[in-house]
């Protein structure tokens, strides 16, 4: 009888035991907290690659937690004649969406194709009202080599009425991709566009003021800005980190005789020795930074707010 139940026992503990759920080994650093953590999201967030630094900020501001922007451009150069390596290309083909700024931008795109179907040109809606610029000067600056300013004028967004509309095209984009967050995407984009129409009143209350005063712009990118808000410029071809020449102070002399201008607005902050010879001509600097690239400080909004304190310090 004992022998009876001493195997009664042992077949119902093997029973037990293969009822029971596989205890899986537990990996090297491996805790049980870890059985508690909540799992990730199945939806991941949307991988958005972006050509410059303008379409880095505005989909950032509109897709929030839901987006992981990708701007892979070195800070020290300009992101339209930037040329990616092909690992950076291939990481641009992998995103799930392609954020271009079009009118001509990133002229690296002539070389290399990418999906039709993450990829959203951003200025489309304002194709139209493109400028063009033919015979351009060829020249070069910073590490980008040789390169010219003719063709489609392609800072659209200091235009702060086309920067809405850029902003709205990235809206598009990642309520198509995420249906389900439409309301998160009109939210945050309502928002924005709120900073862009302040910005944009701001300005054009700035090119009435001015009345179409003469200026000088140190590098021909300023044709949308100056068409929007009335403002009367002529362009030259100066860095702000090279001091200009003898030949390039007498070039803006010959500007300077029927193209009376009293300010300079540079891109960038001017060298010091550039300050004081415009200042020997009777012509003052301001900065209004187009803010492509990642600035040192603040983000693309503090920038174009600084921008606008600038030209409110142009006097007659």
């Amino acid at each position: 009888m004992k022998t009876l139940s001493l195997l009664s026992t042992v077949l119902v503990g093997t029973l037990l035991a293969s009822c029971a759920p596989e205890q899986k080994p537990e990996s090297p650093g491996e805790s049980k907290a870890s059985e508690t953590t909540p799992a990730t999201p199945a939806h991941g967030r949307i991988v958005v690659y972006v050509a410059n630094y303008p379409l880095a900020y505005f989909a950032e501001r509109i897709g929030g937690p839901e987006v992981e922007v990708k701007f892979p451009a070195p800070p020290d150069v300009d992101p339209a004649f930037w040329q990616p390596s092909e690992q950076e290309v291939e990481a641009y083909q992998s995103a799930d969406i392609i954020l271009l700024n079009g009118a001509s931008y990133s002229h690296w795109l002539d070389t290399v194709t990418l999906p039709d179907s993450k990829t959203v040109s951003t200025a489309a809606a304002f194709s139209d009202k493109f400028i063009v610029v033919k015979d351009a000067v060829t020249h070069s600056h910073g590490g980008e080599g040789e390169h010219s300013h003719s063709g489609t004028v392609f800072t659209t967004w200091i235009d702060f009425d086309q920067a809405i509309q850029q902003a709205d095209a990235v809206r598009e984009a990642l309520q198509k991709f995420r249906p389900g967050q439409v309301e998160l995407f009109a939210l945050n984009f309502d928002q924005l566009k709120a900073d862009l129409l302040a910005l944009d009143a701001a300005m054009k209350s700035e090119g009435i003021r001015l009345g179409g005063q003469p200026l000088v712009v140190s590098h021909p990118i300023y044709q949308y800005w100056a068409r929007r808000y009335g403002l009367n410029v002529q362009s030259l071809l100066w860095e702000p980190e090279t001091v200009p020449d003898d030949a390039q102070i007498e070039a803006l002399k010959k500007i300077l005789a029927t193209h009376p201008a009293k300010w300079m607005v540079w891109e960038g902050a001017p060298a010091a020795a550039s300050v004081e010879k415009l200042k020997a001509l009777g012509v003052n600097s301001v900065v209004f930074d187009p803010s492509a690239n990642v600035p040192e400080k603040g983000t693309w909004l503090d920038v174009m707010k600084a921008n606008v304190q600038e030209i409110k310090k142009i006097t007659p």
